[in-house]
């Protein structure tokens, strides 16, 4: 069990850094390389990772022939992460 808990956590930590690029760039996604860096993670892992979101349809990754790539969230990522990353408002 706690083992789905670190996945769900490495999840959610990954989407608030895809988030945190669609605040600074609305259109413009990170590179893999910058993302592995943030997440502090193996370019491996993050490659699952974004593979598990992409399947739930909340990223897209494109990758180069070259290696690179990058991503960015999805029109339902970014909603997403709206509704969980975003205070509510003030009563």
């Amino acid at each position: 069990m706690q083992k789905e808990e670190g996945i769900d956590a490495a999840l959610i930590a990954l989407l608030a850094l895809l988030w945190q690029a669609r605040q600074e760039a609305p259109v413009r996604p990170w590179s893999l390389a910058k993302l592995a860096k943030r997440a502090g993670v193996q370019m491996s892992t993050l490659l699952r990772q974004l593979n598990a979101l992409s399947s739930a349809g909340l990223v897209v990754v494109a990758t180069a022939e070259s290696g690179g790539g990058s991503a960015l969230l999805s029109a339902a990522g970014a909603e997403l992460c709206a509704s969980v990353f975003t205070a509510p408002p003030a009563e």
